[in-house]
């Protein structure tokens, strides 16, 4: 029982980081139907960013609070020199310069950071919690409870206020929402900047557990498509729901089969979700006439 337990709180825990990873690939893809392969990059330069400013003699709140700034920014900058310039392209092109964005912020982080592991304290100690056999971090509290306060606020966002639904508006029709007096630019870039944003938060929760290097972006990013594809891509509820069972899935592979199949993981879900059920868990069943 106490083995389960402890693969449980692990799953949980990473699945938290997966599930906010999921969330930001959600948010891009409502407002422009792109999957942004760059969201693992937001969720590395959180947590660089927040450990090179602590290192600096930063608090570490104020750390946390520029990195997440600048990743925003960063996503901002993203949209207007990349995505905006292409719109009207097909969007396997839009993808690609996702890509294309995840390794140039990859190289970049490289050169200005270094090629180390790093990490900074964890925000409560690091005493354990013992739970049923379990020994938990108060760091994972911290990522599980971060996690649902995203959700919450973003479904809060999205059904209680004008901007939200602006933004819903946007993703059902962006030429609609244009004729309707939209400026669907601006949600664009909102969204890019929440979805930044959320990833950078996700990076400054995970680090002191996970740590962090410059390349750890393409792992976060491959998971939470994972996780988004799961719940069913665009699907907030979805993403939150995949997110965890990716964790907890990845979580069991490792500790009841081999750490060797727990990468893997997450690739047989998505290739089971494609084959299987292409809508994901919570999304629409649709059919196209011809």
């Amino acid at each position: 029982m106490s083995e389960f337990m402890q693969f449980l709180s692990s799953g949980v825990t990473v699945g938290a980081v997966y599930a906010l990873v999921a969330l930001g690939f959600t948010i891009i893809y409502n407002a422009s139907d792109v999957v942004n392969f760059a969201q693992g990059e937001f969720v590395m330069l959180g947590g660089m960013i927040t450990w090179a400013a602590y290192a600096a003699g930063l608090p570490l709140p104020l750390a946390a609070l520029i990195a997440i700034i600048l990743t925003a920014a960063l996503g901002v900058a993203i949209n207007k020199f990349a995505i905006e310039p292409a719109r009207g392209a097909p969007v396997v092109s839009l993808i690609i310069i996702t890509i294309g964005a995840s390794v140039f912020i990859q190289g970049g982080a490289q050169i200005i950071f270094d090629k180390q592991i790093h990490s900074f304290p964890a925000f409560s100690g690091d005493a354990p919690l013992n739970f049923l056999g379990a020994t938990i971090q108060t760091q994972s509290l911290w990522v599980i409870g971060g996690a649902l306060v995203v959700f919450i606020g973003l479904w809060l966002f999205f059904t209680r206020t004008l901007l939200g639904r602006a933004v819903l508006a946007t993703s059902n029709n962006r030429q609609a929402a244009q004729l309707v007096g939209i400026n669907t630019t601006f949600i664009m870039t909102l969204s890019f900047a929440l979805s930044a944003g959320i990833g950078a938060l996700a990076g400054v929760l995970a680090t002191p557990i996970t740590l962090v290097a410059y390349n750890v972006g393409i792992g976060f990013a491959l998971k939470g498509f994972a996780g988004a594809m799961l719940g069913g891509m665009g699907n907030p509820k979805g993403a939150l729901v995949g997110g965890f069972l990716i964790g907890l899935i990845e979580a069991m592979t490792a500790g009841y089969l081999s750490s060797t199949y727990k990468e893997a993981a997450a690739f047989i879900v998505i290739l089971l979700v494609l084959f299987f059920m292409p809508q994901g868990l919570f999304g629409n069943k649709t059919t196209e006439r011809v």
